[in-house]
């Protein structure tokens, strides 16, 4: 899967639950920690075995879950202390989903579920990372999956990635665009606003 698919699946699974348990919409820092936590495998794995050979496959520590379910532990444990119990939830739910969807990702494509991915060190996948760095790798699937769409061959799998990324637009919207919304309250309060009257004085 793509980053932003699991951006995309992370942030409408916590929104839906945000809304179902909490009764409320996502806060800022919950919609930051959930897209945050569903990219960070690939944040972690991609660049270490594609740039710089520390793996052999870009599915190593960041999608283990040897390493992710203490994680999300201990940012939960953190995150509760702090009074923010719900970021917790959210960096958990994020980080999980991704090895998850990976595997789901890896069942629809291929027919064959890779527990290696999700694993390591205990097993594995064989080396396949690209001989070229991370941006070169990047830019070569990316522009692969460029031509392919650009050609008109639209599988029923990009048909739903485009559907759901349009819910998770709108869901954003309807929860109040968290991040943005956070962002803009915080510019205002380094920026002077002038009423009328001040003007006027």
């Amino acid at each position: 899967m793509w980053p932003w698919e699991h951006a995309i699946v992370g942030y409408v699974v916590y929104s839906l639950l945000s809304h179902v348990v909490f009764r409320a919409s996502p806060g800022g820092l919950d919609a930051f920690a959930v897209v945050f936590a569903s990219v960070l495998p690939d944040l972690i794995d991609k660049p270490l075995a594609w740039e710089f050979g520390v793996f052999d496959a870009g599915y190593a520590l960041g999608h283990s879950l040897f390493f992710l379910v203490p994680l999300s532990i201990a940012v939960g444990a953190i995150t509760h202390v702090a009074g923010r119990p719900r970021t917790g939830v959210a960096f958990g739910i994020g980080s999980l989903l991704h090895p998850a969807g990976d595997l789901l990702y890896t069942y629809l494509s291929e027919g064959v579920v890779y527990l290696e991915i999700v694993l390591w060190p205990v097993a594995t996948l064989p080396s396949s990372s690209p001989s070229q760095g991370f941006l070169e790798s990047f830019a070569m699937l990316f522009g692969r999956y460029l031509r392919e769409l650009l050609a008109g061959d639209v599988s029923t799998y990009v048909r739903i990635q485009f559907g759901l990324a349009a819910f998770a637009f709108l869901l954003w919207l309807y929860d109040g665009v968290p991040v943005l919304r956070e962002f803009l309250s915080g510019c205002q309060r380094f920026v002077p606003v002038r009423t009328g009257s001040e003007r006027d004085g």
